[in-house]
């Protein structure tokens, strides 16, 4: 991705930091800042930590892409937007060839503090021997809101994608999630949690199922107070040997 600023190529990482936010990776902010270590069960090997302190005009942006054979992540991240804020992100997450036989695994938090807004574009496109694991969760405290939109536009072998949301007061959640399988298995579980008093969570997915492929997804919200959510799963099988379970 041009422009990047968090950009990673198998594990050779480079930074480009802009006014207002800081961007490390992940085990270095483990050593700078003590008290991002809750977020993490371990000391991370790779991945991101993204903190936006200011408000920013240009979306941040990551590209983390499988180069060579055999490569496997193992992506450890953290991303903070601060009180008031109003902040797009947009990512890529990609196989540079098909036949790579490579591994991704991205285990994240996000933290959307009160009265912050995200807006997050994340685009997966994989080989066809790849195998992909992710799972994030998403922290919206009082007031903010997140749009959060994920396309896979090729699926690898495997694909496990897990999402959790956790909505505190008045907060309100959009997700999005479109994916083109074919030759792959691939498995969604997406979670809402309403804690707070008028909280709200919209989960709506796109599912097409081509050759060879098979599609298993789950979705929950959950309500601890009074608040709304809602499911929209549409699911399209296109060739006679997919499998969906929705």
């Amino acid at each position: 991705m041009k422009n990047a600023n968090y950009l990673q190529t198998d594990h050779k990482v480079n930074i480009f930091n802009k006014d207002g936010v800081e961007i490390l990776e992940s085990k270095s902010a483990w050593e700078k800042y003590k008290w991002c270590r809750k977020y993490f069960s371990k000391k991370p090997k790779e991945g991101y930590f993204i903190w936006v302190k200011k408000q920013v005009d240009s979306p941040m942006l990551t590209c983390v892409s499988l180069f060579s054979k055999g490569v496997k992540q193992k992506m450890r991240n953290l991303v903070i937007i601060e009180k008031n804020l109003k902040i797009k992100m947009q990512g890529t997450c990609s196989s540079a060839k098909g036949n790579l036989c490579g591994g991704h695994h991205a285990q994240g938090k996000l933290i959307l503090k009160e009265n912050a807004s995200l807006e997050y574009n994340h685009t997966h496109a994989w080989g066809q021997k790849d195998v992909v694991d992710t799972d994030y969760e998403y922290v919206l405290e009082k007031n903010s809101k997140l749009n959060y939109v994920y396309k896979a536009f090729s699926t690898p072998k495997s694909m496990k994608l897990n999402t959790k949301i956790i909505c505190h007061e008045n907060s309100t959640a959009n997700i999005k999630i479109i994916v083109n399988c074919e030759n792959s298995k691939t498995e969604i579980n997406d979670e809402i949690f309403l804690k707070g008093k008028k909280s709200s969570g919209v989960v709506k997915q796109r599912l097409v199922g081509g050759k060879n492929s098979e599609i298993h997804s789950h979705s929950k919200i959950f309500a601890d107070a009074e608040g709304k959510g809602h499911l929209d799963c549409q699911g399209l099988p296109v060739d006679k040997s997919s499998k969906m379970y929705l």
